[in-house]
């Protein structure tokens, strides 16, 4: 297993290929306790990445160039599929900037306090013409929308999730969403109103569209999973009921491949003005950007982002436990309270990412993996110094987060 510290680096795809290598070369594949597999952080990212979440993929792991593939989905879709690759999140909001990409659907995602060089993220939402948040709550990125769709829970809609072992399993709905609909009514009335209507009347209708377009799920079906509880995929004729162990007699494409690869350095650099590392990372009582966490009691373990340093470093730049301390990169800065704790090493310093009022990725560059631009969050040069408490950016940014969500009261109709 790797995880984000593998792949949150500049060369985090030739690490993974280099790990793919190394099994490979020492058999470590095929059977019971062996291969090679990324520790997912959320519950799906495995099922949406096997239904092309990806700007270059459809359902499948399909590239968008092979005509015969895309013209299954357009038959099916009734609709002109562009065949070139479109943009991940990074170039779309370089685009933004450049003016040539107006509009974005954020779906159960904080784009604004999860992604790198806040500053940027802020600037590329603000130049566009439309950004429509879907989410279960208004999240930071909900202050630059234009339109919000109220997100349900798991426990409001029918699915299903799939896990990192390839393991499809069922999600019932146990009470009526809030807002009235599951998110898939959302999409599909979202849809209609830009003048594509679809059909679906049950998720199960649309697991049946999957298992038609896609080899991998071809014997997935709602009645399946009723009956024996989970699959994994893949399931078709040759394996009805699913396939525990992957490449157990040997690969699709036949032998397995050796790539080489080459250590590819970070840009970023540690200097006289920033002679320090900065990694970021979550903490086990807040999940991720904090959104469900930070409403519930887990704020009593972990009331805000603290940042971790050796007390080496701290004694050289006068900082004490608890002070307030300044954090600045090349990118930003922000200020949050010192930890002090000799779990990090000298010269490195730590901070989680689950408080907006701390906002970590203001420091965090736009330096990102070579093949995926997954961000570089791992290795960012910075600086500490004593500070009297929170930055001038930071209390503008609470402000603008306050302004953003004031409820505008009803109008009342005088009476005539």
């Amino acid at each position: 297993y790797y995880g984000l510290g593998v792949t949150e680096h500049s060369q985090g795809s030739t690490t993974v290929i280099a790990i793919a290598n190394l099994a490979m070369a020492t058999g470590n594949i095929g059977r019971p306790g062996v291969g090679v597999n990324p520790l997912r952080g959320q519950n799906n990212v495995q099922g949406a990445c096997d239904m092309g979440s990806f700007p270059h993929e459809l359902p499948g792991y399909r590239h968008i160039s092979g005509d015969v593939v895309r013209e299954q989905f357009e038959a099916m879709w009734n609709v002109k599929l562009n065949d070139e690759p479109g943009l991940r999140i990074p170039n779309m909001f370089d685009a933004a900037m450049e003016g040539t990409f107006m509009g974005l659907y954020v779906q159960g995602e904080d784009i604004l306090q999860s992604d790198p060089n806040t500053k940027h993220v802020v600037a590329a939402l603000s130049s566009m013409e439309c950004v429509i948040v879907h989410d279960l709550f208004l999240n930071e990125t909900a202050n630059y929308a234009h339109v919000f769709f109220p997100g349900s829970t798991f426990l409001e809609k029918n699915g299903t999730f799939t896990n990192a072992e390839r393991r499809i399993q069922r999600v019932r709905k146990v009470m009526a969403p809030k807002n009235g609909l599951e998110d898939w009514e959302v999409t599909l009335g979202f849809a209609k109103a830009l003048g594509y209507e679809m059909h679906y009347n049950h998720p199960s209708e649309i697991m049946d569209e999957i298992a038609l377009l896609t080899p991998t799920f071809q014997g997935v079906s709602y009645a399946k999973l009723e009956e024996i509880g989970s699959v994994q995929w893949p399931c078709n004729e040759k394996q009805p009921l699913g396939t525990p162990i992957m490449h157990i007699d040997g690969f699709v494409r036949g032998k397995g491949k050796f790539m080489l690869t080459e250590y590819v350095p970070t840009d970023e650099r540690t200097g006289p003005r920033f002679p320090l590392l900065l990694t970021t990372g979550r903490i086990l009582s807040q999940y991720n950007v904090g959104a469900q966490t930070r409403r519930t009691a887990n704020v009593v373990w972990h009331e805000e982002d603290r940042l971790e340093m050796h007390p080496h470093d701290a004694e050289q730049r006068g900082v004490r436990d608890g002070d307030w301390c300044r954090l600045v990169s090349r990118a930003g800065e922000t200020t949050l309270r010192a930890l002090l704790t000799e779990r990090v090493a000298p010269g490195v310093v730590y901070t989680t990412f689950h408080h907006p009022t701390t906002q970590a990725n203001v420091i965090t560059t736009e330096f990102s993996d070579w093949a995926t631009n997954c961000p570089e969050y791992k290795v960012t040069a910075v600086q500490i110094s004593p500070s009297n408490g929170p930055s001038e950016w930071q209390k503008e940014y609470d402000e603008q987060a306050r302004q953003s969500r004031r409820i505008a009261m009803p109008v009342v109709e005088a009476a005539e």
